[in-house]
């Protein structure tokens, strides 16, 4: 009779909503250490274990025994809140949208379109949170606002490529508290603004 003998290796951690909070701040904390190190704390959570739950997910991207992203963040996210069709110029697609507790006012969203193909994922506002007060460069400061609401609040405004695939650019004119426009250059982290650059 063969016995089983025991590897060594512990069973592997389940990957929790936690940990992906973690991996959203973990690229946030390039531009706002400040906000990220209080969120962090809010979650009981150290810098080592951020940076170890940003390693498993990179690892669970690239693994060649991955699965599909659709099914991925329904497996470490659980069921979606909401389920919703939307149509994206000739796209037609499946918004899914998850709570997270360190942003109650927004819902992470995920476009899933043809055969489970992700399309979009990021942070939106939640359907029932008011959408911020966006009329001067002031109102444009971290976390204040996502892509789509800065750019309906200045549009037309035109986007910018990323300097990673979860970073996007927008580029738009605003004015300052005394009317004067400048342009600005916003850039955003899993669709949440994370900093602004403001020309002449």
């Amino acid at each position: 009779m063969m016995v089983a003998m025991p590897t060594g290796k512990q069973p592997a951690k389940p990957f929790t909503p936690r940990d992906f909070q973690l991996v959203l701040l973990r690229r946030m904390a390039d531009h706002n250490p400040g906000p990220v190190e209080d969120a962090r704390r809010e979650l009981g959570a150290s810098v080592a274990q951020m940076r170890e739950a940003n390693r498993r997910w990179q690892a669970m991207l690239h693994s060649p025994r991955s699965r599909s992203a659709a099914a991925r963040y329904r497996s470490v996210l659980g069921e979606p809140e909401s389920v919703a069709p939307r149509r994206i110029g000739d796209l037609e697609c499946e918004a899914r949208q998850w709570a997270l507790p360190l942003w109650p006012d927004l819902r992470f969203e995920v476009l899933v379109a043809d055969r489970g193909v992700v399309w979009n994922e990021w942070l939106v506002r939640a359907p029932s949170a008011p959408a911020p007060e966006l009329r001067t460069l002031d109102d444009l400061t971290p976390w204040s606002c996502t892509v789509d609401e800065a750019a309906r609040a200045f549009a037309p405004a035109r986007p910018l490529q990323g300097s990673a695939p979860t970073r996007w650019g927008l580029a738009f004119t605003a004015p300052d508290r005394e009317g004067v426009r400048h342009e600005v250059v916003a850039e955003f982290t899993w669709g949440l603004l994370q900093r602004t650059a403001v020309g002449a």
